[in-house]
């Protein structure tokens, strides 16, 4: 089963193996402390959209996202980004190499427990909430 984390948050019991879908390793911590602090045990950067999108995505709607605001809507502008964004996503992982992970972890699914993330605050306006359906989409089984 996967479970879809924000990386560097406490692990939960039968997370397992924690996967880091991001583009980049997390800034300012040594490369044997990612695990013992919560980031990850295998980085998988393929399966990250990619460094233009993930530049988009910060210029256009992470920065104008506020979470800690319940009753806060996105903008029009924001929703009609954040749809650019997962069309252009999807279609980067429509790639031959990320198809095959992601059935490579569809079928992990259905034998282990395991954990994919990122570093976003808010998983609604994050790659892996994508991943998620795609990994659904792909016959994993989610937590």
């Amino acid at each position: 089963m996967i479970a879809i984390v924000r990386l560097g948050t406490p692990r939960t019991p039968g997370e397992g193996l924690r996967l880091g879908t991001a583009r980049r390793p997390p800034r300012g911590v040594p490369k044997a402390d990612f695990a013992k602090r919560d980031f990850y045990d295998v980085w998988l950067p393929d399966l990250a959209p990619s460094a233009e999108l993930v530049a988009f995505a910060q210029h256009s709607f992470v920065q104008h996202t506020l979470p800690h605001h319940a009753s806060a809507r996105p903008s029009a502008d924001d929703e009609k980004s954040w749809r650019f964004f997962e069309r252009k996503y999807r279609a980067e992982m429509r790639r031959p190499e990320a198809v095959r992970l992601l059935d490579l972890l569809a079928a992990f699914s259905r034998q282990t427990n395991f954990s994919v993330g990122c570093y976003c605050e808010n998983e609604h306006r994050c790659h892996r909430s994508i991943l998620k359906k795609l990994l659904a989409e792909h016959g994993a089984t989610l937590a």
